[in-house]
């Protein structure tokens, strides 16, 4: 052992202070821990590499499809049609948002408050929809 670096020190008793008690492994530890002083950076980090979509402005002929799927569905409402429709949501912290598609029966179009309400009373804005696909039996 004494060919060893330390070799001469290693089997030494441990010298005990008189004045201050033993400290134990996890305080000894934690005198190396990394200093946090950016306490929630990451999350701000993370918020701000999250990506959103810019809301697209639909052109004079997607209106124009769009009003012509409210029309047939408004026209065929008693039979409550199966619709799958995408919609733009706004992000609640930055600009921009997300595409959502969603399914399901129509129960009424609002035309007043433009306002789509499904048999599961899911309301979406008719200003927030891209796309409505209607199925063929309409």
């Amino acid at each position: 052992m004494e060919n060893f670096k330390y070799g001469d020190i290693l089997n030494l008793p441990r010298h005990i202070s008189a004045n201050r008690p033993h400290m134990s492994s996890h305080d000894r530890a934690a005198q190396f821990m990394p200093f946090a002083a950016l306490t929630g950076f990451g999350a701000v980090i993370n918020e701000t590499s999250r990506l959103t979509a810019e809301k697209h402005e639909l052109s004079e002929d997607e209106l124009r499809l769009l009003n012509e799927s409210l029309n047939l569905i408004i026209k065929n409402i008693k039979k409550r049609p199966e619709i799958t429709l995408t919609r733009f949501i706004p992000d609640k912290t930055k600009p921009g948002g997300s595409y959502e598609s969603l399914t399901g029966n129509v129960r009424r179009v609002d035309e007043i408050s433009r306002e789509i309400i499904f048999t599961d009373k899911t309301v979406i804005s008719i200003e927030d929809v891209l796309l409505i696909e209607t199925s063929d039996e309409l």
